[in-house]
């Protein structure tokens, strides 16, 4: 993948595509991510349970909102795994298109929903749909698109058809405020464009005019993160104050932690539990080994991701494969970073595992894709094309 020199693989005719044997999709994957799910779907329940009984409502109301939005997003999986990820390559722009209608919705109408100051959803009644988590996907559909013939950065194409979505989709999340997910979806920009053979010095440079320009446009209490960050006893019952608890639940989880269910921090010290700070809550209750357990199982989908994107024949399907392996496996190192305090506060949830319906919805459907690109495809000959193939020899 270094010189990114690639060309379109041909399309087969129907005839063609009837004597395709597909291959089973990557059982290894399938495996970990249901580990994860589970995983989840546990600690949502523990960690959610305290919320809702303060809310008068049923203790299990978190885990039975996120087994719901499990089961919409194997169906998600379901139909990625078996739909032709070649065919994603036509879905870019139009897909865009509609994410950045979502996030004007979001910014611009009364639609749009504020929790703690952010506005990042959409009231649909029972549903509220987060268009952040489906601009994370949209990069990485319009950079596949970009780079898979070659990793020439400018061209009139690529700015009309792929840099300016993802230039009216980064500010419309800025503003939300969300610098997290901007952040991440640089890396993500990053990441493709290294990967189809771009240029480090340019990657560079551009990263470092990216940083500049982000600390500009940076609210002040985003760059009073940094301070309290550094040191959360300045203000430990305001903004330090999910730092010092969080870093409270990892101290009381020790090596093996108080037992599934027993965190004392979720009860009434710990805000947002069951989302962004649901790893401290894990890390309290299974201690040291859980957190390397969960590092673990993600360092192994990182893994067999880029093993799926290296067997890969078609240079498409490289690039999905690595930005949804990457865009997981980042996500979750912030998050995991947030909670013990290596990295300062963001609001990035950890996938899989933290309770939020887009989120793993999005998840599950960027499996799927990663799983169906896992399946070998195999041409099947016939017998007179057999025995020419024997002559030659």
């Amino acid at each position: 993948m270094s010189d990114g020199r690639y060309n379109r693989m041909t399309q087969p005719t129907p005839e063609q595509q009837n004597r395709i044997i597909i291959g089973p999709p990557d059982k290894t994957l399938f495996v970990i991510v249901i580990f994860l799910v589970i995983i989840g779907l546990m600690a949502v329940f523990s960690a959610g349970a305290p919320k809702c009984i303060a809310a008068g409502t049923n203790p299990a109301s978190f885990a039975v909102k996120q087994l719901i939005s499990v089961i919409a997003g194997f169906f998600g999986l379901k139909f990625f795994m078996d739909y032709d990820y070649k065919k994603l390559s036509s879905w870019a722009f139009p897909f865009a298109m509609v994410v950045i209608v979502l996030l004007l919705i979001v910014n611009f109408t009364p639609l749009g929903v504020s929790v703690y100051g952010a506005k990042r959803w959409i009231a649909l009644g029972p549903i509220q749909p987060q268009p952040s988590e489906l601009a994370k996907l949209a990069v990485i559909f319009l950079l596949a698109n970009a780079f898979y013939k070659d990793a020439r950065l400018f061209t009139w194409e690529k700015i009309i058809k792929y840099y300016i979505p993802i230039g009216v989709m980064i500010p419309l999340v800025l503003i939300q405020p969300n610098l997290s997910m901007v952040l991440l979806m640089l890396l993500i920009c990053a990441v493709m464009y290294y990967a189809a053979g771009g240029s480090v010095i340019l990657m560079g440079s551009l990263g470092v005019t990216g940083v500049f320009v982000l600390s500009k446009l940076m609210h002040s209490y985003q760059t009073s993160r940094i301070k309290i960050w550094l040191n959360p006893e300045i203000d430990p019952y305001g903004a330090g104050y999910n730092i010092i608890q969080s870093l409270l639940a990892f101290a009381g989880g020790g090596i093996w932690g108080e037992g599934f269910g027993n965190s004392k921090q979720k009860l009434a010290w710990l805000p947002e539990g069951h989302t962004d700070f649901i790893f401290s809550v894990i890390a309290e209750e299974m201690g040291f080994i859980g957190c390397v357990f969960i590092i673990c199982i993600f360092a192994a989908f990182i893994h067999r991701g880029l093993i799926i994107s290296s067997k890969c024949g078609n240079m498409f399907g490289k690039l999905l494969a690595v930005g949804i392996t990457l865009s997981i496996g980042l996500q979750a190192f912030i998050n995991m970073a947030v909670s013990s305090a290596m990295i300062p506060a963001t609001g990035v949830p950890l996938p899989f595992i933290s309770y939020g319906g887009t989120s793993i919805v999005v998840s599950l459907c960027m499996v799927g894709i990663l799983l169906n690109i896992s399946r070998k495809r195999i041409k099947r000959i016939t017998a007179n094309e057999a025995r020419r193939i024997q002559a030659n020899y």
